[in-house]
């Protein structure tokens, strides 16, 4: 399943420079084997099973994604088939628009006043699933605890807690489909027990009869495709041109280069959660430097100088404000004009 900060991203979410929007309206394919029969007795053993549960099952239904005061609505149908995902996203409220992903192929359909880029790739989320292969186990920045059941959309559902083991992330409750493994509720919670992000099905079913037509585009409107299989080829492996990052929370690992335009960007995540650095000249316009936060989100901007060359440091992310403005802070300009022959 795409991350749900992602869709609501490309459907228009924060409204920042665009060396700063921030979107993922995609992510690839975990090769996972398929779950045991067997009922996982541990909250590890549900984690395992979150994986390919993400993905390899099949089902419709509508969620909401609360960040903040920000709260939408969308409709999905997703369908595991013959080893390959299909899905299909519709905004239910706001403006129009919908993406539709079949296998690495993905198409966002955009409202007329929606503004994406699909090269602008940040891991978010529980569903950070392309990275979370390549990093170290999120148990161990996360301590997991089997709390109890619930139900949720009218399925019966195991409860699990994700609790950070430092100050430098937030913690997570996560709600899996007892027979399944699916996801069906979340939230991201802040060092005093808030709740700051929030995701849940409101009406959900799962089953394998998904039908063809309720996986294709529908929505007019300009058409975004991408093709995932060729970048997986072609992307190169993310790195600092220019500047040096003298500090990042334990466990956090480059993941991703996003483009940034005239800047440089490198996206780091510890397999559950992610912030990029941008880092770029200065413009005529002075931005304010500071925190703000939506939700679990923080954009943190700090302003340096390179000798007489000022630079912006943007760190945006769903880790605490002051883990942003240390990340922030840590960011050293080490050869100026990488940025000039990045211009070119």
């Amino acid at each position: 399943m795409l991350s749900w900060q992602s869709v609501i991203r490309c459907f228009g979410g924060i409204r920042f420079r665009p060396l700063v929007m921030v979107v993922l309206c995609l992510s690839a394919v975990v090769q996972a084997e398929e779950p045991a029969d067997t009922e996982p007795r541990t909250a590890e053993q549900w984690l395992e099973r979150l994986g390919p549960a993400l993905n390899m099952t099949s089902y419709r239904g509508v969620f909401v994604y609360a960040r903040g005061d920000q709260v939408s609505s969308l409709q999905i149908a997703h369908r595991y088939r013959d080893g390959m995902v299909e899905e299909r996203l519709v905004l239910q409220d706001g403006g129009s628009g919908e993406i539709v992903r079949k296998g690495m192929r993905v198409v966002c359909v955009l409202p007329d006043q929606g503004r994406v880029q699909l090269d602008q790739v940040i891991p978010s989320g529980p569903f950070a699933e392309a990275f979370s292969s390549q990093l170290m186990p999120v148990i161990r920045w996360y301590t997991p605890e089997l709390i109890g059941e619930d139900r949720v959309a009218g399925y019966d559902v195991v409860k699990i807690g994700l609790k950070a083991r430092d100050e430098h992330r937030y913690s997570h409750r996560l709600w899996l489909e007892k027979s399944s493994g699916l996801l069906v509720k979340s939230h991201v919670r802040s060092t005093r027990d808030d709740v700051l992000e929030h995701f849940q099905f409101t009406s959900l079913e799962i089953t394998d009869d998904i039908r063809d037509a309720e996986l294709e585009v529908q929505t007019r409107g300009q058409e975004i495709e991408r093709d995932l299989s060729k970048e997986s080829v072609t992307s190169p492996a993310p790195r600092m041109d220019g500047w040096v990052l003298r500090w990042q929370p334990d466990g956090f690992i480059a993941a991703a280069a996003p483009r940034s335009g005239k800047g440089q960007a490198v996206a780091f995540s510890d397999g559950l959660a992610a912030f990029s650095v941008f880092v770029e000249p200065a413009g005529r316009i002075s931005m304010p430097t500071g925190a703000s936060r939506i939700g679990a989100t923080t954009v943190y901007i700090n302003q340096l100088q390179a000798g007489d060359q000022p630079f912006m440091v943007t760190v945006v992310g769903e880790v605490p404000p002051a883990t942003a403005k240390r990340v922030a802070e840590s960011v050293e300009i080490d050869d100026a004009l990488a940025f000039e022959t990045a211009e070119r």
